[in-house]
């Protein structure tokens, strides 16, 4: 572990109003980070955790599927949103509404999204590259939050050819974010290959007058104090490495306390979690959606433990709480958590082109609003 003497000395992450402390943020994650697992996650420690993306102009629109995603827990505080939108008047409303009927604490917004439906249409991380669009959508979304802070997430850019990064931190600076947040990755990468950390540290450099926060390969507590101590970053972003593993946020409070790092559960105090989980899915969605919603995270939290194949088939079909206890109670509760299991999870893919709009590279400085997002949030 690294010595965290340095780090603890650095002054607490603020974003706008809010003190994050420890300087960590759950990163919005498709289908992933509903009100149940956020709870869950913020049950082990301290930080701000996002709800899914949203889009701007379901808001707008008041689209009943996406005024459920904003759900938010009776004690989470500063609710925290992300945006996800294309046209400064659209994105500017929905802050609007979203600041002025009290729906969120915080306002985040998505130029990071690699996947090809986002940006075909000029969306996530296609748009910084339109230098001039990007600049009026966040100083309109600012001057709309008013003294909500909006904070801006990006990437490095659309691929090794066409960087935007410095550019987009500075804009966001000066056009009135609270924050920005670098995934260190490109567009083209997606989440495959290794985060360059060595941007983040470029950006800290460019963007002196509000926090800049870095994101990717986040595995380990470890993981998050060598980013800090690399690059100089205010704060870490956590997106899958908490998959699975939502105790990493208690590893995560430890480690910037300087505190010794809990030890990790075994088998039986993974299944209690899961089963956690489960209930908060239960009240967020009634049992049948819940359940099978939980699926999808069943082989995250047993990644290299000694489950055999019959009874993770019988977790990955789940139907119901009475079931899922059924399941539980013929695990081997004693079994220690793997040393092998804290390494990457989630999705990786392989990099690619990136899909854009037509002609699409042909001028950073075209303002032109792309063709209208689609109703869909979550990613």
């Amino acid at each position: 572990m690294e010595d965290v003497t340095a780090l603890l000395s650095k002054p607490a992450l603020k974003i706008g109003p809010y003190e994050v402390d420890p300087p960590v943020v759950l990163a919005p994650m498709a289908g992933i980070t509903n009100v149940a697992f956020r709870q869950l996650c913020a049950e082990y420690g301290a930080g701000i955790y996002v709800c899914e993306m949203i889009t701007a102009r379901a808001v707008v629109e008041r689209h009943p599927g996406t005024m459920h995603m904003m759900t938010f827990g009776e004690h989470e505080k500063p609710r925290s949103m992300q945006l996800y939108g294309v046209d400064p008047k659209t994105m500017a409303e929905a802050v609007r509404i979203i600041v002025g009927e009290g729906l969120a604490d915080h306002v985040d917004s998505n130029f990071g999204c690699p996947v090809a439906k986002v940006t075909r249409k000029g969306g996530g991380a296609a748009l910084p590259f339109k230098r001039k669009l990007f600049e009026a959508i966040v100083r309109e979304s600012a001057k709309a939050a008013g003294d909500t802070p909006f904070t801006v997430k990006f990437r490095i850019g659309i691929d090794d050819d066409h960087r935007t990064f410095l550019d987009a931190g500075r804009i966001a600076e000066a056009e009135g974010a609270a924050a920005v947040s670098l995934h260190a990755r490109t567009a083209a990468q997606r989440y495959s290959g290794q985060a360059d950390w060595t941007k983040i540290a470029e950006l800290k450099q460019a963007v002196t007058s509000i926090p800049v926060l870095g994101n990717g390969d986040i595995f380990s507590a470890a993981d998050a104090l060598r980013m800090v101590e690399e690059t100089g970053c205010d704060g870490v972003v956590v997106g899958r490495g908490c998959l699975g593993r939502p105790w990493l946020f208690g590893e995560l409070e430890a480690a910037f306390q300087g505190r010794a790092i809990p030890t990790p559960p075994n088998l039986g105090e993974v299944a209690k979690v899961m089963r956690r989980h489960a209930e908060l899915l239960v009240q967020h969605d009634g049992e049948t959606k819940a359940l099978r919603d939980l699926r999808k995270h069943m082989a995250w939290y047993f990644m290299n433990f000694p489950v055999g194949s019959e009874l993770r088939r019988g977790f990955a079909m789940v139907s119901g709480l009475a079931e899922l206890d059924d399941l539980i109670g013929r695990l081997d509760h004693d079994a220690p958590f793997p040393d092998n299991a804290d390494g990457p999870r989630g999705r990786q893919g392989s990099p690619g082109k990136v899909t854009l709009p037509h002609g699409w590279l042909d001028d950073p400085d075209d303002d032109c609003v792309p063709e209208t997002e689609d109703m869909h949030s979550g990613g």
